[in-house]
């Protein structure tokens, strides 16, 4: 990633935050903090103003089930790299509202990627989650859907799309 402008959805998120900090340390030319959470945002946006240097960074406040926040976010920035970590990620809230999984950890990240294609982004990564082995519940099952569209897109897109799960 080293001078490229970077993506990292769900930046103000566990998985997402510790994402953002590697990447600082690998010089990107720019990076785009996206989270939904304002209080998550805010914590990763005074991470990286203590972060010494001149990588510039942009916190964007929005929800990757938005498809025109998303248009706006990849015109305005063409990203060249996408760590794409939004997802709603506990088992029992997700089993208790489980079309917020499918809308968000599905439904996102087909917007995303249409995106990544739409702007011609070099990368795309998936985080995706050890639960879509195998699946036994909605997050499983909705995290292993984003990767199976994942692989069928690698096949025929420009973007190097790929996965790695976590957990």
């Amino acid at each position: 990633i080293y001078g490229k402008k970077v993506l990292v959805t769900g930046a103000g998120g566990s998985i997402g935050s510790e994402l953002v900090k590697q990447c600082l340390g690998f010089d990107p030319s720019f990076l785009i903090l996206f989270d939904q959470s304002e209080n998550n945002l805010f914590h990763v946006e005074n991470m990286c103003n203590e972060y010494a240097n001149s990588i510039g960074f942009q916190p964007i406040l929005g929800d990757i089930r938005d498809k025109e926040i998303l248009n706006s976010v990849f015109s305005s920035f063409r990203p060249d790299v996408v760590l794409h970590a939004a997802a709603y990620k506990h088992v029992p809230m997700q089993e208790q509202n489980p079309w917020e999984a499918v809308q968000t950890n599905i439904q996102g990240t087909i917007n995303l990627v249409d995106c990544a294609e739409v702007f011609e982004v070099e990368r795309f990564v998936l985080v995706s989650t050890d639960k879509a082995v195998n699946p036994t519940n909605i997050l499983g099952a909705s995290k292993r859907i984003a990767e199976l569209y994942i692989e069928s897109i690698n096949q025929r897109s420009s973007t190097n799309f790929s996965t790695v799960r976590f957990g």
